[in-house]
C-alpha cells in the first residue's frame, strides 16, 4: 500500500507562488493515479487536480492556468506548482492515490475524493491580502 506525505505549505502574500510535494513510499506513484485535493474551514474537500499513470493532467476549472501538477518518478513525489495565489486558495492541501485500473483522469473529473483511497496528512496553505 502506498504511504503518502506531504510538505511545502506556507503562509504567502496575494500573488504569491508556492510548489507543494508529496512524496510516496511502499509503492511507486507511477502505478496510481494522483490527485491533489484541498479542504477550507467548513467547506468539504474538492479536487484540484489529477495525473494519470501516462502522465496527462487534468484540472479543475478554478486552478487552470494558474496550478501545475507534476512528477518525478525517479524521486516517487508528486508536486503542486501554484501561482497566482489568493486568499481564497486558503486550506489544507491533501495529495490522495487511485488504483490506475478503477479510475483515471477522465472517469474522476474533476478528481472526486471518494475514488481516491490513499490519502495524506495535509499540509496548510495560507494566502493573506
Amino acid at each position: 500500500q502506498i504511504q503518502l506525505a506531504e510538505s511545502g505549505g506556507a503562509s504567502v502574500q496575494s500573488g504569491g507562488t508556492l510548489k507543494l510535494s508529496c512524496l510516496a513510499s511502499g509503492d511507486t506513484i507511477s502505478a496510481y493515479t494522483m490527485g491533489w485535493f484541498r479542504q477550507a474551514p467548513g467547506k468539504e474537500r474538492e479536487g484540484i487536480a489529477g495525473l494519470d499513470i501516462d502522465g496527462t493532467a487534468s484540472y479543475a476549472e478554478f486552478v487552470k492556468g494558474r496550478f501545475t501538477i507534476s512528477r518525478d518518478i525517479a524521486k516517487n513525489t508528486l508536486y503542486l506548482l501554484m501561482s497566482s495565489l489568493q486568499p481564497e486558495d486558503t486550506a489544507m492541501y491533501y495529495c490522495a492515490a487511485a488504483p490506475a485500473d478503477r479510475v483515471t483522469v477522465l472517469s474522476s473529473y474533476p478528481p472526486a475524493p471518494k475514488d481516491f483511497s490513499d490519502w495524506g496528512q495535509g499540509t496548510q496553505v495560507t494566502v493573506s491580502s
